[in-house]
């Protein structure tokens, strides 16, 4: 029995044997690395020869340099765009500051005319009526009402006369109207100081009443230092 067991080991039909040699598993993993990037250098390679034979490579690369150039002058381009840009709105806002300083200059040159009127119409007033008596004048008198309860008034005085002396004074407004429906006065002192005027003399000044009242004509009288009428006028509203 063991001779058989022992032929059957030596011959033909003895069971198979394999010899392997033991490598530790680091050296195995760097081995398949080194393979594996072998083998994707190989590829690379044959993949830009590929580009190379096909002409892609070189299309790329011009139509990346086309590009490049379009990019450039496109920057160029909104760069003076932008600048335009900006010029056109320093333009305008210099027309626009132009123009209001224009608006400006009208304005102040239309009070400036009105106020010249006012002047030129001043010293018509001065001018001597044929006729007129020597003495103290009341020209101009104005009166308007400004708000309910309040009159504004202007007027004139003129010495008239060559040898006239110098007036000492002061100015009484009386007023009047309806009140409640019926018939309406008030006498009013003029609250400035005392008139002193050698040639001419401008008054204005504000006359407070009741709000109520109906205010239809002011008059104006001129005394002197001992109460004896100078000068009066009447204005209508």
């Amino acid at each position: 029995m063991r001779w058989k067991l022992i032929r059957r080991r030596l011959s033909i039909s003895a069971p198979r044997m394999i010899v392997r040699s033991h490598l530790p598993w680091p050296l195995r993993w760097a081995v398949v690395a080194v393979v594996f990037g072998f083998s994707a250098a190989i590829a690379m390679w044959a993949f830009e020869f590929g580009k190379d034979i096909a002409g892609l490579d070189r299309g790329s690369k011009e139509e990346l340099a086309q590009l490049r150039a379009e990019l450039a002058t496109l920057r160029d381009e909104r760069e003076r765009a932008q600048s335009i840009a900006n010029t056109a709105d320093s333009l305008l806002k210099a027309e626009k500051a132009a123009q209001e300083r224009l608006a400006s200059q009208l304005k102040q040159a239309e009070a400036d005319n009105l106020v010249l009127k006012a002047d030129l119409g001043f010293f018509e007033r001065l001018l001597p009526v044929a006729g007129s008596p020597e003495g103290l004048l009341v020209r101009g008198f104005q009166a308007e009402a400004v708000s309910p309860g309040q009159l504004r008034y202007q007027l004139l005085l003129v010495q008239n006369g060559k040898t006239a002396a110098p007036f000492e004074g002061r100015c009484e407004f009386t007023l009047g109207g309806l009140l409640d429906g019926k018939p309406w006065s008030l006498v009013v002192q003029d609250g400035a100081p005392k008139l002193q005027i050698r040639q001419y003399a401008r008054v204005e000044g504000r006359i407070d009443h009741p709000p109520q009242a109906m205010v239809k004509t002011v008059q104006v009288r001129v005394l002197d230092g001992s109460g004896a009428v100078r000068a009066a006028q009447m204005a209508k509203l």
